[in-house]
């Protein structure tokens, strides 16, 4: 089967799901590619996965959800309170004793405002996640740099443990990106009130931080001392196609505005059908997800256990901020800071082009596109993503060499 047909195929599901909101076999379909276009993976089918018999399938899947060690790793829990009083759960991961302070013996510090302190405080590096999925997204980089930094992991909120929006549970008030970003100052408030920053942000946790600099441009300028901008985008993602034909893409976007409040209102139903199309989702997930062909079952499959945890009425509420989101113009409170950018250059989700819009706009920003790597390139190709990471610690004062050095080995 062509990706074109297949690409009109999934529009023709959607299409059909909104006009017959009623069936859930239906509507699930619908909820399962809806999901995975807001997730990072948007509609299409792995042939494959047709090919495997159900129950094998279903074994599989138990084998790996009860052996997977990812997203095992656990730090110092913590909550912080967003301005409308939703609950943001975050985890803290000390550095081991005798390295704190990095390369530079704390100038870094020094230089952002921090002098005639006895000991400077430590860098702490706050990791961001993407939508639909949670801070265990990160758990390459969290093993590799554990003990070597002071990090902090969050959810965003409406994800993983995080409680659910406030204003959008009980007010009805539309979530946007700005929203996210005075989360994540809520979140450095409570985790990390004092001491040099560096803000790590993948998908929508870097459009997160984008919108963080927009709004606190003063918190970049005292306190960040280092970028890293992964798989995200400043704006204009409503002309992204997710790999679909053009056509197919337009007809996916006049019906989605429907088919996203149908969801939304119907989410029992929804959740219903995404576990009937349970092995569709997941090969909807590898396909968007990652472009390597032989990536680790195990791994393919906690990226899968993250999406099909985000409610359906969560993705539903979410993706509208996406069309909006536009933060170009606040990549200029970078300007000055040590920048890394990178992506998988077969991301279709983010694609590299708009990984290399945000480096035009930052030349002195490190440009990285790694190769044959999808939307979850730092689970995909960990090693790269990490060593990038410990470069820019580096630069950033955030990190002695010889144990970034360590670190980036895994």
């Amino acid at each position: 089967m062509s990706e074109s047909s297949t690409g009109a195929a999934a529009v023709e599901a959607v299409t059909e799901a909104a006009a017959a909101a009623g069936n859930w076999r239906r509507a699930g379909v619908a909820g399962a590619a809806i999901g995975v276009i807001a997730a990072g993976a948007a509609a299409g089918v792995a042939i494959e996965r047709l090919t495997v018999g159900r129950g094998m399938r279903k074994k599989a899947r138990l084998a790996l959800d009860s052996s997977g060690p990812y997203g095992s790793l656990r730090g110092m829990p913590g909550t912080a309170y967003a301005e409308d009083g939703t609950e943001l759960f975050y985890e803290v991961e000390e550095v081991e004793e005798g390295e704190a302070g990095g390369p530079d013996g704390g100038r870094a510090s020094r230089r952002r405002g921090l002098r005639g302190r006895r000991a400077s405080p430590p860098v702490t590096v706050v990791f961001s996640h993407g939508y639909c999925l949670s801070q265990d997204s990160w758990h390459f980089q969290r093993a590799a740099l554990r003990g070597v930094v002071r990090a902090v992991y969050w959810d965003q909120r409406s994800h993983a443990r995080s409680g659910r929006g406030v204003d959008q549970l009980e007010r009805g008030v539309p979530v946007s990106i700005d929203d996210l970003g005075r989360d994540l100052k809520a979140v450095i408030e409570a985790a990390a009130p004092e001491g040099p920053l560096v803000l790590v942000g993948h998908s929508m946790g870097g459009m997160t931080t984008m919108a963080l600099a927009d709004q606190f441009p003063e918190l970049i300028r005292e306190r960040v001392v280092g970028v890293a901008l992964v798989g995200t985008s400043s704006g204009q993602l409503g002309q992204v196609n997710f790999g679909l034909p053009v056509a197919g893409m337009n007809a996916v976007r006049r019906v989605l505005p429907g088919v996203l409040r149908a969801l939304g209102s119907q989410a029992e139903l929804v959740e219903r059908g995404r576990r009937a199309t349970a092995d569709l989702f997941a090969g909807v997930i590898k396909r968007y997800s990652f472009s390597s062909k032989d990536v680790d079952p195990a791994i393919a499959r906690f990226a899968e256990r993250m999406i099909e945890s985000t409610p359906i009425d969560v993705v539903a509420e979410f993706y509208p901020a996406f069309t909006e989101h536009d933060k170009a113009e606040a990549l200029k409170h970078f300007a000055d800071l040590p920048v890394l950018v990178l992506a998988g250059e077969h991301d279709m989700v983010t694609p590299s082009g708009h990984s290399e819009a945000i480096a035009e706009r930052l030349p002195d920003a490190e440009l990285v596109l790694v190769p044959d790597a999808g939307h979850m390139v730092m689970l995909e190709h960990p090693e790269v993503v990490t060593e990038r990471l410990v470069e820019l610690l580096a630069r950033a004062g955030g990190v002695p060499v010889a144990d970034g050095a360590a670190a980036s080995r895994g």
